[in-house]
């Protein structure tokens, strides 16, 4: 992708630039062009890339400058380099820099653009026109935008939507790695639906949540007791309890908060407690039966955040700015306090894609070389518990999510020199599902890097890079896998499980 910039921008005095400093703008203006503006820049560079001011000329007491560059000394940040050579240079004139003005901001990027690429549409973004190789784009910035790297930003945007589209989904980036082959089936029929009918779960009032019957809920509690005895007790991993509800701080450093907003529920505080503000919502109510939505809204703030999303974000500010001591790495926990929410749109099925569901998040850090190692030792507890203890038919394949893709953590040159870097990226464990002839992704392993203990400020006494991965194991897709193909009757179930679940409990009888 080959990009140009160009800026006008004034530079405001505190009086009229007299005739008698004109000389001294015009060598500091070659001095930036020949050597200010190439510092850090490659000797072979393009002189074409490089920033430069192609013209200026000083009116009343603005000086008004004409910028344009290429990869290097963008304009902008040209013209700050220059701002701190011209502020003292007239100052000798007793001139004082007052203001500067971004008049015009324009970005043309040339290459392969794909078809149906959305252009951001930002308050930034003025106008925009892509035709054939070619996006421009005229920019509505502020100096203080111009620091704050706004336009870099908005083209390292643009080039993401361009990966983005270029992504091809899961299918291009899924590779098998191993499959159990097939295993005896003794139920052929939709596990939710044969809940529903035997009274074992029902539909909450909200969309995507269920209320779990005590059969049901014995499931989740012997999965529970499954993963604590053969995965989270051998591995060393110590409980905790995560925040459920996640201010925007956490996603922003976590990276959550570039695409999460289609699919979090968000959380609003009301503008006061005071009852009195509050005493004619009440009143609807009493009189009408019904909950004045539209009045509420204009009496609520934020958002402040959401609900859980994914359970290991919550953690990090635990640790956030600190480094850890050695001896205490690699660090395993778990999460199990509460329910994660996420807005599935039109992909709510069963009990195995809801909007409300429960969770057992596993997270650890350490060095690469030990987040990897505890990574393995999971696969290994899970191939046990899949194979021996759930008998499941079951497959696992390597993935990269697309957070991944986006930022650049793939194929990444292996910098602590043990062969991790390559290992970066998720592994999904998939059960069949006879019913509907498909394959339901029920777990998944991560290893992520330094993506968390990056964006929180998080270090290694050692100096070593720290990483991190995490783990969710989710019951209602436990329990979907197991009983589509195991069914609901325990005799058929493997006698291990059997023996922890019990009688299925029946505990109401409906008239």
């Amino acid at each position: 992708m080959y990009t140009r910039f160009g800026l006008k921008a004034g530079l405001q005095f505190s009086a009229e630039i007299p005739d008698e400093a004109r000389p001294a703008v015009e060598n500091l203006v070659r001095e930036a062009n020949t050597v200010l503006f190439r510092k850090g820049v490659p000797k072979d560079a393009d002189e074409r890339e490089v920033g430069r001011i192609a013209g200026w000329q000083a009116e009343g007491n603005r000086l008004l400058l004409d910028l344009e560059s290429g990869t290097y000394t963008r304009v902008h940040d040209a013209l700050f380099r220059f701002r701190k050579q011209i502020a003292p240079t007239l100052g000798k004139f007793r001139l004082g820099l007052r203001v500067i003005e971004v008049l015009d901001y324009t970005v043309e990027m040339k290459g392969e653009f794909p078809e149906g690429l959305r252009i951001p549409a930002l308050p930034f973004i003025k106008e925009s026109s892509l035709a054939g190789d070619t996006l421009r784009m005229r920019l509505d910035l502020t100096a203080a935008d111009l620091e704050n790297k706004v336009p870099d930003r908005i083209v390292r945007l643009v080039e993401e939507k361009i990966q983005a589209a270029g992504y091809g989904g899961k299918a291009e980036h899924w590779d098998l790695v191993f499959e159990s082959g097939k295993k005896p089936r003794t139920f052929e029929g939709d596990p939710t639906e044969e809940m529903i009918r035997r009274g074992w779960v029902r539909h909450a009032l909200s969309r995507g949540q269920w209320i779990h019957g005590p059969q049901s809920t014995q499931l989740f509690r012997a999965f529970e007791k499954i993963v604590m005895k053969e995965i989270i007790e051998p591995l060393g991993f110590t409980e905790m309890i995560f925040p459920k509800l996640v201010p925007w701080e956490v996603w922003k450093k976590s990276g959550h908060a570039k695409g999460v907003y289609p699919e979090i529920y968000y959380v609003c505080t009301p503008k006061t407690r005071d009852p009195a503000y509050w005493e004619d919502i009440g009143d609807y109510f009493k009189v009408t039966g019904e909950v004045w939505v539209d009045e509420i809204r204009k009496r609520i703030d934020g958002p402040i955040g959401g609900l859980c999303y994914a359970q290991c974000p919550s953690f990090w500010p635990f640790i956030q700015g600190e480094t850890l001591a050695n001896d205490c790495l690699p660090a395993r926990i778990f999460d199990r306090s509460g329910t994660s929410h996420r807005y599935e749109s039109g992909g709510i099925h069963g009990i195995e894609r809801v909007d409300e569901f429960h969770r057992i998040e596993i997270l650890w850090l350490g060095t690469p070389e030990q987040t990897v190692e505890i990574a393995d030792r999971l696969h290994e507890a899970y191939v046990r518990v899949f194979e021996d203890i759930l008998e499941l038919e079951w497959r696992c394949a390597r993935v990269t999510p697309w957070f991944m893709a986006q930022e650049g953590m793939i194929e990444t040159e292996d910098s602590c020199g043990c062969g991790c870097g390559s290992r970066i990226g998720t592994t999904d464990y998939e059960a069949y599902l006879p019913y509907s002839e498909s394959w339901l992704e029920f777990q998944n392993v991560s290893i992520n890097g330094d993506k968390y203990p990056s964006g929180f400020n998080v270090k290694i006494q050692s100096g070593a890079e720290c990483w991190s991965g995490c783990s969710g194991i989710g019951l209602e897709r436990w329990t979907a896998a197991f009983l589509a193909q195991k069914g609901l009757d325990c005799e058929n179930w493997p006698e291990c499980v059997a023996e922890i679940i019990g009688e299925p409990k029946e505990l109401f009888r409906f008239l």
